[in-house]
């Protein structure tokens, strides 16, 4: 197993883009698309490193869940060197005005299942004084542009920016979302991941962003036609975004 070194985040040199999923279906197309593509099996997840429209880049699915995604992050950074780490994938929509097809990139994210008070605040992950944990500025609008070049040809698909929650669990109760928007009132979207990789690089100093495709409501009808909407939906957009990103701003 060839280990990667590590290099300045900060230098205009060697970047080195880390793109994680949680399924296979939202990386649908951006193995193909890789030159040069090298396989590396650690940690019970393949590793695949190459160049993305001449970005050098790595992918990988975390798998489902916190734990699972805070590992890939610290495993991309430590053994493969990235320098930046972009998630994509699908989430639940919780606004209103965050409809199906709708495309959210972060600009701070949430583990909205963190509790442990009365030692600390409700959210507030302990040690590190945060509960909403912000994610790059200069990627998360730089991905922004990408989207918004992709939707231009989508009808009637809107980009959001804003608060993403994660947490351990499928959100598909109607009123357990309604107590976490009240809970947090900016709440634009839930999913399973993105604030764990997001405390990970908030920890080793590496710059992130999360951009999620909204797949359902997040209410009882969550789990319905969820898998078709991944393939046929989420992961072209996830592809055309990516795409656009590589190719006019590199990582």
């Amino acid at each position: 197993m060839h280990i990667f070194q590590s290099h300045d985040k900060n230098s205009s040199k060697n970047k080195r883009l880390g793109i994680i999923s949680a399924l296979a279906e939202e990386q649908e197309g951006l193995i193909q698309a890789m030159q040069h593509p090298e396989r590396h099996v650690h940690g019970m997840r393949e590793y695949t490193v190459g160049s993305l429209w001449n970005v050098e880049a790595v992918a990988v699915l975390s798998r489902i869940g916190k734990v699972a995604a805070a590992m890939t992050a610290a495993l991309l950074v430590e053994r493969f060197g990235v320098t930046h780490i972009l998630f994509t994938g699908v989430a639940g929509s919780a606004d209103a005005n965050v409809r199906v097809g709708d495309v959210v990139i972060a600009e701070s994210l949430v583990q909205h299942d963190m509790d442990a008070a009365p030692l600390f605040p409700r959210f507030e992950v302990p040690l590190t004084g945060l509960a909403h944990l912000p994610s790059d500025l200069a990627m998360s609008s730089r991905l922004a542009g990408a989207a918004s070049t992709f939707l231009e040809g989508e009808n009637g698909a809107t980009l959001h920016r804003g608060l993403i929650g994660s947490g351990d669990q499928f959100i598909n109760d109607g009123m357990r979302l309604a107590a976490l928007k009240s809970a947090l009132p900016g709440l634009l979207a839930v999913e399973m991941e993105g604030a764990a990789v997001a405390q990970v690089c908030f920890e080793l100093g590496i710059p992130f962003a999360v951009i999620r495709t909204i797949s359902d409501n997040a209410n009882e009808t969550a789990a319905t036609d969820f898998m078709a909407f991944v393939k046929t939906v989420a992961s072209r957009y996830a592809f055309g975004i990516i795409e656009n990103y590589c190719r006019s701003h590199g990582a």
